[in-house]
């Protein structure tokens, strides 16, 4: 960030249902099983339920404890979401009344599974401007926009919800670099109607997908300054299991090097990251002053890179 105002992520939180959602539960209502799903995604189960609001209260809560905060010492909340509880007000707004947060900002943002990308960039310029600390939100209920009896989508999703603390700090911003970006010809690849359920060209979206991801990663480094080899983790959006290996390989990261948990929650759109994320940090494999690549992809056509520093 050109700014000598930067960013560090202090803290992450998440919330997922508790009913869980095997591939063998699908294969009793669709033309499939579990090695076939296992094989083309990489999916064993998803969690499915709860409302955007509940699951974001749950996983902002979780973040600030996490912190040692409470509400009243977050300056604005962003909620990066393609499932809002409604069509107005914003979905942050029920969050915000959740959390017991008064007089702060808070808006929702959508760049499909590329949200809390987005999210990340823009709370980093949030704090620029002169904001102390902003409540970063990725959280999607897919199940509420899927056809339960379309395989090609039933099988994918799950919903879920994470949370980091974003903070102010003096110098250079442990955000070190960062790109965005979208192209809105390739829409068609992946949306959904008002009223309507999630329609997806999946062979097109894998192919545009590794490239597009293999490309801002690659970039994020390059304006960082750094390798491949600088990276300890990569955190990238858990669409599909393949498409990871992909990336992972044309990156040259191991994939040991790389979160993943979307055996556990299928694709959860913008919570896929910092669950990944939490996860990584759960298990250890996250240490301060680790250098982490993190890679969003999703409808819009969308996709972003960052280079984050962990820690303080």
């Amino acid at each position: 960030m050109s700014s000598a105002r930067g960013i560090a992520v202090r803290s992450c939180g998440i919330a997922v249902p508790e009913k869980v959602l095997t591939n063998d539960d699908l294969a009793a209502t669709l033309d499939t099983n579990d090695a076939w799903i296992t094989e083309r995604t990489g999916i064993k189960e998803r969690r499915i339920g709860g409302t955007t609001s509940s699951l974001a209260a749950e996983a902002a809560s979780e973040a600030l404890r996490r912190a040692g905060l409470s509400a009243e010492d977050i300056d604005v909340l962003v909620l990066a979401t393609t499932t809002p509880d409604g069509i107005a007000p914003a979905t942050a707004s029920a969050v915000q009344d959740l959390l017991g947060m008064r007089r702060v900002g808070a808006f929702d943002l959508n760049a499909g599974c590329s949200g809390f990308m987005y999210g990340l960039v823009v709370s980093a310029g949030l704090v620029a401007t002169g904001y102390e600390r902003v409540l970063l939100v990725g959280v999607d209920t897919l199940s509420r926009i899927t056809d339960w009896t379309d395989r090609t989508i039933a099988v994918l999703v799950g919903d879920g919800a994470g949370a980091v603390v974003i903070e102010a700090r003096d110098g250079q911003s442990n955000l070190l670099s960062h790109n965005l970006h979208s192209d809105g010809s390739l829409r068609h690849l992946l949306y959904c109607e008002h009223g309507g359920y999630l329609w997806m060209d999946g062979q097109e979206i894998f192919r545009k997908a590794v490239r597009v991801v293999v490309e801002s990663a690659e970039q994020a480094l390059s304006d960082a300054g750094l390798e491949a080899d600088d990276i300890a983790l990569l955190v990238p959006h858990q669409a599909n299991r393949r498409i990871i290996q992909a990336a992972c390989q044309r990156l040259k990261i191991p994939e040991d090097r790389t979160a993943v948990v979307i055996d556990r929650y299928g694709n959860t759109s913008s919570a896929s990251i910092p669950l990944a994320l939490a996860d990584a940090l759960e298990a250890g494999k996250i240490s301060d002053g680790d250098l982490l690549l993190l890679c969003g992809f999703g409808a819009g056509m969308s996709w972003a890179s960052a280079v984050l520093r962990w820690g303080s």
